[in-house]
C-alpha cells in the first residue's frame, strides 16, 4: 500500500510520493509539478486545475479560487467577507454560518458549494494524478497546513480529504 503526500496551497496543490528512497513530485495530466486551485463550473462541465484556470477570465462568476483562505471560517469573520470582496470575481453567501459560494448555472438554480467541497474537488484530481502516475489504487494520503491554521480551519480540511 502506498501513501500519498498532498500539499493543498492557496494558489497551487502539489502531490509527492516516498518511493525508491526519495521523494518524488508527480506531474498533472498537463506534465506539471504544481496544479492550480482552481474549480469552474461551465454550461456543460465542472473544470478543475489548469482547465478551470485558463478559463477564468471568460467565466469569473463560475470560478473559485484562492479557497483556502476561507476553509473553516464563518459568517461571524468579518475579515472573510472583505477578504471575498478584495479578491474574488464571485458571490459569497451565508448559509447555515458557512460560507458558500453561489454559482450561476445555465440549466440549474443556483449552485451553493462550500470551501469543503471545493477543496476536496482539488484533492480528488490530485489523487487521480498520483494514481495513474503510480499505477496502482491510493488509500492514505497526508495534507498539509499552515502552522498557523486554527483547530477548525484544520478540521475543515481533514472534512475536504474525506469528501
Amino acid at each position: 500500500m502506498v501513501a500519498i503526500g498532498i500539499d493543498l496551497g492557496t494558489t497551487y496543490a502539489r502531490v509527492a510520493v516516498f518511493q525508491y528512497g526519495k521523494v518524488e513530485i508527480i506531474p498533472n495530466e498537463q506534465g506539471n509539478r504544481a496544479t492550480p486551485c482552481f474549480v469552474a463550473y461551465t454550461d456543460s462541465e465542472r473544470l478543475i486545475g489548469d482547465a478551470a484556470k485558463n478559463q477564468a477570465a471568460m467565466n469569473p462568476k463560475n470560478t473559485v479560487f484562492n479557497i483556502k483562505r476561507l476553509i473553516g471560517r464563518n459568517c461571524y469573520d468579518e475579515k472573510m467577507f472583505q477578504d471575498v470582496k478584495d479578491w474574488s470575481a464571485f458571490d459569497a453567501a451565508v448559509v447555515c454560518a458557512r460560507v458558500k459560494f453561489d454559482l450561476d448555472l445555465k440549466d440549474e438554480e443556483k449552485l451553493l458549494i462550500s470551501p469543503e467541497e471545493i477543496s476536496s474537488l482539488v484533492l480528488i484530481k490530485m489523487k487521480e494524478a498520483a494514481e495513474a502516475y503510480l499505477g496502482t489504487t491510493v488509500k492514505d494520503a497526508v495534507i498539509t497546513v499552515p502552522a498557523y491554521f486554527k483547530d477548525v480551519q484544520r478540521q475543515a480540511t481533514k472534512d475536504a480529504g474525506a469528501i
